[in-house]
């Protein structure tokens, strides 16, 4: 599996990204991770339109409750067409009680803990925690990915005009 360093850092310490890289123009690959109830769901078979997935370390912290929220919002104004989900190496039990406790509705909420499917896929797990990078993949409805953007330090927002810039490039 493929590993590469000086990209992100957690708490200001270099960590290693392992997995595949993908770009811009790629195809978005597909990986299964579980929904809050423990079922395996693949990206395939979220359909099509207009995904934007945003991976997190983990809800429980700050600025993964901030960006969540954050795109929670923005999903009840860009309509239908377009499906946010933000993917975690939390367990399913805990997303549950965490979008209940934070009135999250409008994005969906996947965990990557069992294989690891999506960090290996696209790149962002870091090796030294196992969890997740923060990343924001935007694909279009021919499932190309259209904008990403690996946020360098997972204490920090990410760049969320880009992000919806993106969004209503391709609605």
């Amino acid at each position: 599996m493929p590993e590469r360093t000086g990209i992100v850092t957690a708490g200001g310490n270099p960590v290693t990204l392992v997995g595949d890289v993908v770009g811009v123009g790629d195809a978005a690959p597909d990986f299964t991770v579980l929904d809050t109830e423990m079922n395996p769901v693949s990206f395939s078979s979220l359909g099509g339109g207009v995904r934007v997935i945003a991976s997190v370390p983990s809800l429980d912290t700050s600025v993964c409750d901030v960006e969540t929220r954050r795109f929670n919002d923005e999903a009840k104004k860009l309509g239908e067409d377009v499906r946010i989900i933000t993917i975690s190496m939390d367990l399913p039990f805990a997303q549950k009680r965490w979008c209940g406790a934070s009135g999250v509705e409008h994005v969906k909420t996947y965990s990557d803990h069992r294989d690891a499917s999506f960090g290996t896929s696209y790149g962002v797990l870091m090796k030294e925690l196992r969890l997740l990078a923060r990343a924001v993949f935007v694909v279009d409805g021919d499932g190309a990915i259209r904008h990403l953007e690996i946020v360098g330090e997972t204490g920090h927002e990410p760049d969320y005009d880009a992000a919806l810039a993106a969004i209503k490039e391709l609605m």
